[in-house]
């Protein structure tokens, strides 16, 4: 695991480097297995052949091609292989430059602190209402936000700690909930909460974030870096 407190971008670089050098040098080990294989094989059949009915050139450049297209593709592969590894690093880099910053992502959790919490919604159209309900704990409704009509996209908003009495709730965690519609039809809408990236994490699955309290959320999922 990387966080704010490790050389990421050196840590993370050396260590894929490292599988991916090995990863390379296997591909290229089979590669040439094949072309040994086949050589040895086309080897062994000119020395076999009927010396009254030998081989014909065109028999032998046919062979000769299918060697020369079987070596491409290995190569092919191995190519392609590298400058699959070659990302690994790159996605982890461009990952622990966000250590510290806040970002949106899929989820419904919203903390406030000192008297604010924020949040985000994905709208796939433009609607003409917006309603996001923000619930405590327990389930019961705490706080009902009306944003009125908003365009398609990322929008962000804004809850400034108090129920719907104008009384200062404390601190800690709650959930919210978000209805759009248009023209009094429900349009989907995409919760999105807000955290600070903790943490950087490379396994077999990929490059994946800590925010706030959701771990696992690989680099696709981030929705907008604040």
């Amino acid at each position: 695991m990387i966080n704010s407190t490790q050389d990421a971008g050196s840590a993370a670089a050396l260590f894929a480097s490292f599988n991916a050098g090995s990863s390379s040098a296997a591909n290229i080990q089979t590669a040439a297995d094949t072309q040994d294989r086949f050589l040895k094989l086309l080897v062994t059949q000119m020395k076999n052949q009927d010396p009254l009915n030998p081989m014909d050139n065109a028999e032998v450049t046919s062979q000769m091609a299918q060697l020369s297209t079987v070596t491409g593709i290995d190569q092919l592969n191995v190519t392609l292989q590298a400058l699959s590894d070659s990302m690994v690093p790159n996605q982890t880099l461009q990952a622990a430059t966000m250590i510290g910053h806040g970002v949106l992502v899929p989820g419904s959790g919203v903390d406030v602190l000192n008297g604010a919490g924020f949040g985000g919604i994905d709208l796939a159209e433009s609607v003409d209402k917006v309603e996001v309900a923000i619930y405590d704990q327990a389930g019961a409704l705490v706080r009902n936000i009306q944003m009125g009509a908003q365009p398609v996209g990322l929008v962000n908003w804004q809850w400034d700690g108090r129920n719907d009495a104008g009384d200062i709730v404390a601190d800690g965690s709650y959930t919210f909930a978000v209805n759009a519609t248009q023209a009094g039809n429900a349009v989907d809408a995409m919760a999105l909460q807000f955290g600070m990236v903790n943490s950087v994490t490379q396994d077999k699955q990929g490059v994946a974030l800590r925010v706030g309290q959701l771990d696992g959320i690989a680099l696709s999922q981030v929705r907008q870096i604040l």
